[in-house]
């Protein structure tokens, strides 16, 4: 007698796991869409379209980037988040959201927001899950608009001793230049040394530029990434100071016009540059005279 067995095939467990995770992260995508794009066309027409938040898609692009690539791991050591924590930081910032939205603040708008994401991040995945992605998380911060009064505030000891410095190397070359807080005299002419050229925009740019240039090359040697950005604040304060001296120079032999002009824009950028390139070039001198301080291995995974 033969006996005829009929095996009824089962969905795949892992299948099924990712129809009910899709499930949830849809609605959630959906729901976090409508909460970030105003944001971002609030964060464009404040910040993208001046001279210090410029950077900002491109920083933003790179971010998502970032963020992708590690997905893969982020899965992999997903597990949910403390559902008591997570929905408490949430809830938090989902009210932060909507009184700085009604106030229109843009500054805190944008810091909620990222709270939101974040919280919501820790929710679906966990610690675990996020430590996978740290470095794209925290590159993210990139992308949001610092507050202008504390910008201010900040830079004008930097913008002071700009000056300073600007008017004792010009005045060795025997130019008539004098100095009166932030305004430096130029023969008939007066300049002012405004936030834009104190070196705070610089660092923020250059940072995230130079942040995102350290991880692709040293990622696994997070000390070195920490010198390194120490090196790009340095470079930034230095291409600064330069850039003052340069448009004194401009003003003072092609006239005002010209130093408010395209020089102006073409000063920055250069600065922007010839710093990036310096802190390239004093990572390349480092691998080859302290091959320990940039092949070393801090334990921490980015």
């Amino acid at each position: 007698m033969t006996y005829q067995t009929t095996v009824t095939a089962e969905p795949a467990k892992g299948s099924a796991r990712d129809w009910r995770a899709l499930g949830f992260v849809f609605p959630v995508a959906i729901g976090m869409a409508v909460l970030i794009v105003p944001t971002l066309r609030g964060i464009a027409d404040v910040s993208w379209s001046t001279e210090q938040g410029a950077h900002g898609p491109i920083v933003l692009a790179i971010a998502i980037w970032l963020f992708a690539r590690r997905w893969p791991a982020i899965r992999a050591a997903a597990e949910p988040g403390s559902a008591l924590i997570g929905g408490i930081v949430l809830a938090m910032t989902l009210l932060s959201y909507i009184a700085t939205r009604v106030v229109g603040s843009i500054v805190l708008e944008s810091l909620s927001l990222y709270g939101a994401l974040v919280a919501t991040l820790y929710l679906m995945v966990g610690w675990r899950g996020m430590r996978q992605a740290w470095f794209a998380i925290a590159y993210f911060l990139f992308v949001l608009p610092p507050p202008g009064s504390l910008v201010a505030i900040a830079t004008q000891p930097l913008r002071l001793q700009l000056s300073a410095f600007a008017v004792i190397i010009l005045a060795k070359f025997g130019l008539p230049v004098a100095q009166e807080g932030l305004l430096i005299y130029i023969g008939q002419y007066t300049l002012e040394v405004k936030a834009a050229c104190s070196g705070l925009n610089s660092i923020i740019s250059l940072s995230a530029i130079g942040l995102f240039y350290a991880y692709i090359r040293h990622k696994d040697n997070v000390m070195y990434m920490v010198v390194l950005a120490g090196v790009i604040v340095a470079m930034a304060i230095l291409a600064n100071l330069c850039r003052v001296m340069l448009l004194v120079l401009i003003t003072y032999f092609l006239g005002n016009d010209a130093a408010q002009g395209f020089l102006h824009q073409f000063a920055g950028i250069t600065m922007f540059v010839v710093a990036l390139a310096g802190t390239m070039a004093f990572d390349v001198l480092a691998e080859r005279y302290w091959p320990t301080l940039v092949n070393g291995r801090s334990g921490v995974q980015a």
